[in-house]
């Protein structure tokens, strides 16, 4: 199933003359459809119950803006963050729903406030295990203990997988927790052999442990929904934002709506006879006589600077091609097909269904969370809950 993002009301609109600076467009309708799609995927695997969904907005909703998302987010179950501070700032922001904190390094203190609850942390460390010993019955958070598996970034290993389950189960029949469950990260989710071999080995560990799991990603659950369906919990970052985990395809191919658009305004037109050079490096030179726009956007704003030549824009909606290299400031585009486009025209830089940001990641040699979450501070994320409607930056 393909989607087609809402339109977004031209960045005239917002200003007396052409934006100065790159705008990425957040679409709370496209993340709120997104979520549903998911959860629709679940549903349809035929499973008596199917999982709570766990929304992950760590590293600022990979780049979106948390503020912005949290409007789309109302239907997940609970939205996972990496930190304390953060865990607050959605509580500031009004969720009461649970909060998964993934990586946490905390005190018994740190814990006894109770703005912060239901909380559900993620525990990978003895310190940690340390630390929740010194809780109160009042306390009691949810630990998820996690196992390190084969991405050994963090969490314990099979050895040690025990003893640490033994100390949480202890502090749950002694009312410190409010519960326990097991957690994995998967390393290689979009591989679907080497997914099978890390479910087979997680599973054999955890085959005689009571207790709630959860170790779906996006990748898994698309690529899976079946063994999905059966987890307590899944987690969901990317697929949300409308992006694709899986490789070959798009989100839009698995019916997914691009939360971000990344659009700038040609501030400058050049005519350029044959034979001239372009750009720093002069990597660019021109074989016929031809019209370049410049953009603004550049590196300095977050856009790949190692972006292939020929990389595709679109410019009234249809595709033009980048020119030369990426500078900090400016990016020059072919504007021989587009001779209404002018100063103030609008280029979509990412973010549309023929010009998903998957297609951008591939031309600079990346993954597209990369692109969303480098986008810099000087990209005014403007938030958009309807076709056509700009709500707030």
């Amino acid at each position: 199933m393909s989607a087609t993002a809402p339109s977004v009301a031209p960045a005239t609109s917002l200003h007396n003359a052409f934006p100065e600076t790159a705008l990425a467009y957040v679409n709370q309708a496209a993340i709120a459809h997104n979520l549903q799609s998911l959860r629709h995927t679940l549903n349809s695997a035929g499973k008596k119950n199917t999982p709570s969904i766990w929304a992950v907005v760590k590293a600022d909703a990979y780049g979106h803006g948390v503020m912005h998302v949290l409007p789309g987010l109302h239907g997940a179950d609970g939205i996972a963050v990496l930190s304390i501070p953060e865990a607050y700032a959605l509580r500031s922001l009004g969720w009461h729903k649970p909060i998964l904190v993934m990586s946490a390094q905390f005190s018994a203190v740190d814990l006894r406030d109770p703005k912060l609850f239901p909380l559900h942390l993620v525990i990978d460390n003895e310190r940690q295990i340390v630390e929740l010993e010194r809780l109160r019955q009042a306390d009691r958070p949810f630990a998820w203990l996690r196992y390190s598996g084969i991405l050994h970034h963090a969490g314990f290993d099979g050895q040690g997988y025990g003893p640490a389950c033994g100390r949480l189960q202890k502090l749950l029949r002694t009312d410190v927790l409010s519960g326990f469950g097991h957690m994995q990260h998967y390393a290689q989710a979009e591989d679907a052999e080497q997914l099978r071999a890390e479910r087979k080995i997680f599973e054999a560990l955890f085959a005689a442990l009571p207790g709630p799991r959860c170790t779906e990603n996006s990748a898994a659950l698309l690529s899976d929904p079946g063994y999905a369906a059966g987890a307590d919990w899944v987690r969901s970052g990317i697929a949300l934002y409308g992006i694709s985990p899986l490789h070959d395809v798009t989100g839009s191919g698995l019916g997914l709506m691009p939360a971000m658009t990344l659009r700038a305004a040609i501030h400058r037109v050049q005519k350029l006879p044959a034979g001239q050079p372009l750009g720093y490096g002069a990597t660019f030179r021109t074989s016929y006589d031809m019209r370049i726009g410049l953009v603004a956007c550049g590196y300095a704003d977050g856009y790949p600077r190692g972006i292939s030549e020929n990389c595709p824009v679109l410019i009234d909606g249809r595709k033009s091609r980048i020119l030369g290299r990426v500078s900090m400031d400016t990016i020059t585009v072919d504007l021989s097909a587009h001779p209404t486009a002018g100063p103030g025209t609008i280029v979509t830089l990412w973010g549309a269904d023929d010009l998903p940001v998957e297609m951008i990641a591939r031309s600079a040699g990346t993954i597209p969370a990369q692109l969303c979450t480098g986008l810099t501070a000087r990209v005014p994320r403007l938030a958009i809950d309807a076709p056509g409607g700009v709500r707030k930056p």
